[in-house]
């Protein structure tokens, strides 16, 4: 299996889309993409941290690349519609990227008209905070009956379509790793034929590489130092206690 020290970290991100490049490769979106060409479709869904996007989204900025980028709307982890999560949505369109619904069939009904409906839903809740159109849905951790759902959702592609997920080549950093084989190693790299390759943020939004873990620790400290800073705005007798940027209570005791 290929790997390097820069595995997993915003150096071997740019790394590793340099090496495409070597190949000849294009960044394409899900339209345009041709199967039977060395075509990369970048696809990111957002999990965790909308923070974590933004170093990636600006990497692929400066390669010259556009990128997919899918939102959670009903998530405990990030609110995409708070002041930070619209202005960092903006600055993902800003960037030049796609912000489509990263869609979480879990929370509601499966038949194929419910999710219709709620994708629908969702998709125009997303559109109010861009101020533009959403094209396209992703699923979050899907099933294996979403897997099969062969057609558009709502009128908008949905990433597991055929022609993107079975046709083509697929590739994924799901759990922090490359467990099913690293994307340039895939037969359809190989082949020069298109693949879409589907990166997480999160685990690569680090200058070092640490594993999966020790990156969801870290993300755990710095979200306790926002949620801490945001009490402390909000509330006076926790701002007198603690201070208008209050310490992470990691390794404190009670």
């Amino acid at each position: 299996m290929i790997e390097t020290t820069e595995s997993f970290t915003l150096q071997g991100y740019r790394s590793l889309i340099m090496e495409f490049f070597k190949l000849n490769y294009s960044i394409v979106n899900f339209s345009d993409m041709d199967p039977l060409r060395a075509h990369l479709i970048l696809r990111h869904d957002i999990d965790m941290s909308l923070e974590a996007a933004l170093p990636i989204a600006e990497i692929e900025q400066d390669l010259g690349i556009k990128a997919s980028y899918f939102v959670l709307l009903r998530s405990e982890l990030y609110n995409p519609l708070s002041p930070i999560g619209i202005k960092i949505l903006k600055k993902l369109g800003d960037l030049g990227h796609e912000v489509g619904l990263h869609f979480d069939a879990s929370l509601y009904s499966p038949s194929i008209s419910c999710l219709n409906s709620e994708v629908k839903r969702e998709c125009e809740l997303l559109e109010m905070a861009l101020g533009e159109e959403v094209k396209t849905v992703s699923f979050h951790r899907p099933s294996s009956k979403q897997l099969k759902i062969t057609e558009p959702l709502a009128g908008r592609i949905h990433t597991y379509q055929p022609e993107f997920f079975i046709d083509i080549g697929y590739c994924s950093d799901s759990r922090g790793g490359w467990y099913h084989g690293h994307p340039l190693e895939h037969p359809s790299v190989i082949s020069l034929k298109a693949i879409q390759l589907l990166i997480h943020p999160i685990w690569w939004n680090l200058k070092k590489k640490l594993g999966p873990v020790e990156v969801l620790d870290d993300f755990r400290e710095k979200r306790d130092k926002l949620v801490a800073k945001t009490l402390s705005a909000n509330c006076d007798p926790y701002r007198n206690e603690r201070g208008a940027n209050p310490e992470s209570l990691k390794g404190q005791t009670k």
